[in-house]
């Protein structure tokens, strides 16, 4: 069975970070991740975790100074030393909370020359700033309905990506949202990416609502991954159709 993680960038969202892990906590979740969590006293985050028990597994650089016009960073041409001072925060913030991994965002560089090479090169310095840390870096491939100009749009884009940086704690989030609105093929595409795999997303298709209904059959899916041997968390990463307490019947199925 899937050992479910909670996104709190969208779960819980109402409550502040340190509430919204004791919240999920107590939904059986036995995990979460997050956003961006800065506002948030780290103290306060790492006296949540302690008391649940829940270990954060990673959270977002910031978006930029433009926000969702950016939609990140990593890949912007003449924004590098924005890129590295989100890369150095988040790293940073991580550690403070003991957090296991950075997803290193973007940026929507429209399809500009020059922009991959921008942005390996802003991974490779990630990278190498995590690595004391024991933190790893991840990339996120993202669709272009609900992010149009993002930078990394397909699975196999995001491997070519790791092989070229080349460093091993580089590593995949599949987010099967983005996946199959972009791709489809998910059971494929995990497997492909198994070996560079460094975490796991799911939402409903095509509402981002709970995972319980709409184009993706996940319990067909996450038995198809668990076969493969994934044994890291699902996260899950959805926007609540009501509240996020209404909407984890799915949960309850799972560990029934």
């Amino acid at each position: 069975m899937p050992t479910f993680s909670a996104n709190l960038g969208f779960l819980w969202r109402e409550l502040p970070l340190p509430d919204a892990i004791r919240a999920a906590g107590r939904a059986g979740f036995r995990a979460v991740e997050c956003h961006v969590p800065y506002e948030a006293d780290p103290r306060a985050v790492t006296q949540a975790l302690a008391d649940t028990g829940l270990p954060m597994l990673g959270l977002n650089t910031r978006l930029g100074a433009n926000g969702a016009d950016d939609f990140g960073l990593m890949s912007l041409a003449g924004r590098e030393r924005e890129a590295r001072d989100a890369i150095d925060e988040a790293i940073a913030y991580a550690v403070a909370i003991g957090c296991r991994a950075v997803n290193c965002v973007a940026g929507k560089s429209h399809g500009a020359a020059g922009a991959q090479a921008v942005y390996e090169a802003n991974l490779a310095h990630a990278c190498a700033r995590a690595a004391p840390h024991g933190l790893t870096i991840l990339i996120e491939p993202i669709n272009q309905r609900d992010a149009p100009g993002y930078h990394l749009r397909t699975v196999e884009a995001g491997i070519e990506t790791i092989q070229a940086v080349g460093a091993p704690n580089l590593k995949l989030m599949l987010d099967c949202y983005h996946t199959q609105i972009t791709q489809g093929d998910l059971t494929a595409r995990l497997k492909a990416a198994l070996p560079v795999l460094g975490h796991v997303q799911i939402a409903a298709v095509p509402d981002r609502g709970e995972p319980d209904r709409g184009e993706v059959h996940y319990p067909n899916l996450l038995a198809a991954l668990d076969a493969m041997g994934w044994d890291g968390y699902v996260g899950a990463e959805y926007h609540p159709r009501a509240t996020t307490e209404a909407g984890l019947g799915w949960l309850a199925a799972y560990r029934s």
